[in-house]
């Protein structure tokens, strides 16, 4: 059996900060002590947003503003709650919010060869 819940996805920058804590650590953070089920925080190799402005992974890998990504899935009550706080504390992103199933994993001996 599947549940329906709820994926907030939020994009920003990973030089973002929130009182001189990297942004996407703060939010995490939050996010657990206000009980969200999970959130999971992912870099990526390129993008870019309503500026244009391109970012990427720069020479030897290194970049200062590579695009960051976090997940959050919990029921759309638990997300609608929390979601008015953490928007105050991104100055600059994007935030999306989509339906999502959870689909619960079979036990092995369940599986069919």
């Amino acid at each position: 059996m599947s549940a329906q819940v709820k994926l907030l996805l939020i994009f920003m920058d990973e030089t973002d900060t929130y009182k001189d804590v990297p942004l996407y650590e703060a939010i995490v953070k939050r996010l657990r002590q206000l009980d969200i089920s999970g959130a999971t925080v992912h870099t990526g190799i390129m993008g870019f947003g309503s500026h244009g402005k391109l970012h990427r992974k720069g020479l030897f890998g290194i970049s200062d503003d590579r695009p960051v990504t976090i997940m959050v899935a919990d029921t759309e009550e638990n997300i609608r709650n929390v979601l008015p706080e953490i928007r105050e504390m991104v100055e600059e992103g994007l935030f999306l919010l989509v339906d999502a199933e959870v689909i619960p994993l079979e036990p092995p001996d369940s599986v069919a060869d």
